[in-house]
């Protein structure tokens, strides 16, 4: 899993490539939680080049969400491609995030 951030303002997109899977999602993890603390939760995660995603890159997500609720904000995903988004419907995972279509639209909700 490659990990790559850009600054837009006071927003931070994080974009992930690769599969979001098995070890990959604790590091996964461990940089969002990051982003959440230094950014105050400002930051944005890039999925359009998430080629797959597991159940324990999905419970990654979740925990992830759940630490934003903590502090009032909730997990943005941007770009999500057809199969990621079919995943986290069909889990039932797809309304507990804000979703957007592209990085900048997700930046512009923090406005």
């Amino acid at each position: 899993m490659k990990i790559a951030e850009r600054q837009h303002g006071a927003v931070v997109v994080i974009t992930l490539t690769g599969s979001l899977s098995g070890a990959d999602a604790e590091q996964v993890k461990n940089r969002l939680l990051q982003a959440m603390k230094t950014n105050r939760g400002r930051f944005v995660m890039d999925a359009a080049e998430i080629a797959f995603i597991d159940g324990t890159g999905l419970e990654m997500l979740l925990d992830i969400n759940d630490e934003m609720n903590r502090i009032g904000r909730a997990l943005k995903i941007c770009a999500a491609g057809e199969t990621i988004r079919r995943i986290m419907e069909l889990t039932g995972v797809a309304p507990l995030f804000e979703q957007f279509s592209d990085a900048n639209e997700a930046v512009r909700s923090f406005l």
